[in-house]
């Protein structure tokens, strides 16, 4: 499931846990009979930064979107994921995209020596994953940190349920809750409670900041799997099965899509999820739809970056091959460039 942005990945929330079941409340069964009545959706347009916003990406319809969901959109790369990816930060990236040429290579340098695990002088795709996972953590908690400070309205450093309402739904109690035509709004709110005190480790009915990250970020940290397994079928298996048949799968949205989306998406069904081919989808094959798997996003990256940079094809990248390609991997812009801290990255080694 994939970052609210987050980028991912996992849904990147704006409203923390309740997005995850806003996405899935617009879904329900669909008939195949209905496939010829399926009409062209119109396509929507995107808007990117490094801020941090999925809102567009569809895996959000199935929970949560893929940390890599703005790497490809229509067809089109964009570089962003590569510099966040890299440098773990999306305040990092942008502040990157600022700096002359020169800086920014000498601030890769930097990075190179932290992520040459065994000092000899070559990254390898073994490095480079492992840098890369912990760049997606870093940028998880970056998210849930910008997240924290708002909803912390008392500033003392944890958050309290009382709080999170509050800021989220704009009310002072779960008792007090504003009618809501479409019946929507009292069970998101019970959803996120149901996550709230999940991530509350020491039940102590306050968020600490570590527990806020899992609290936000639900599809990174396994402990809260089962839960999100619960919420999709709730909202999702409409015979009450407990599995997910394509009808299911597709819900709603085939209404306003054509034959091709829906074949697409019946290869997707079939071929990616439908992992013993009965079917249908239940237990680990819907966490595996409903849930991105961010080491399959890390190798891809691994992949990408390689094949953008390895000039001489032997399987592991200089830093003189890195550095000359510096602007795949971190950015830059030929302008002045004041001074500035160095971030996180820069002054702890992951």
């Amino acid at each position: 499931m994939g970052c609210g942005c987050g980028r991912g990945r996992g849904v990147r929330r704006v409203m923390g846990a309740s997005l995850v079941i806003l996405a899935l409340m617009t879904l329900s069964s669909a008939s195949p009979a209905a496939v010829n009545g399926y009409s062209m959706s119109q396509s929507q347009s995107h808007s990117h930064s490094h801020s941090h916003s999925h809102g567009q990406a569809e895996r959000e319809h199935d929970g949560a979107s893929p940390r890599d969901a703005d790497h490809y959109r229509e067809g089109v790369h964009y570089s962003e994921f590569d510099h966040e990816a890299i440098l773990g930060s999306s305040k990092e990236a942008e502040e990157f995209d600022h700096l002359p040429i020169g800086e920014s290579k000498r601030r890769l340098g930097i990075l190179l020596l932290k992520m040459d695990l065994n000092g000899d002088k070559y990254i390898d795709k073994d490095e480079l994953k492992a840098w890369i996972m912990k760049s997606f953590a870093k940028l998880s908690e970056e998210e849930a940190s910008e997240r924290f400070e708002e909803v912390d309205s008392d500033q003392n450093g944890t958050v309290s349920w009382s709080e999170y309402i509050s800021e989220t739904y704009g009310i002072e109690s779960e008792y007090r809750i504003p009618f809501d035509e479409n019946n929507s709004f009292e069970p998101m709110m019970m959803e996120d409670k149901i996550m709230f005190d999940a991530a509350d480790e020491d039940n102590d009915g306050i968020l600490s900041f570590e527990e806020f990250v899992v609290f936000s970020n639900p599809e990174e940290h396994p402990q809260m799997h089962a839960i999100l397994l619960k919420q999709t079928l709730k909202e999702k298996d409409t015979n009450n099965d407990g599995k997910i048949d394509f009808q299911e799968f597709v819900g709603e949205r085939g209404f306003e899509q054509d034959k091709e989306w829906i074949t697409v998406e019946k290869d997707k069904f079939d071929n990616e999820f439908d992992l013993n081919h009965d079917g249908i989808l239940a237990g680990k094959e819907i966490e595996s739809w409903i849930i991105p798997n961010n080491e399959d996003i890390a190798e891809d990256e691994t992949e990408h970056l390689f094949a953008s940079s390895d000039d001489d094809h032997d399987l592991r990248l200089t830093f003189e091959e890195i550095i000359d390609h510096h602007d795949i991997f971190v950015g830059s812009e030929a302008t002045d460039y004041g001074d500035h801290l160095l971030g996180s990255h820069f002054e702890d080694e992951l």
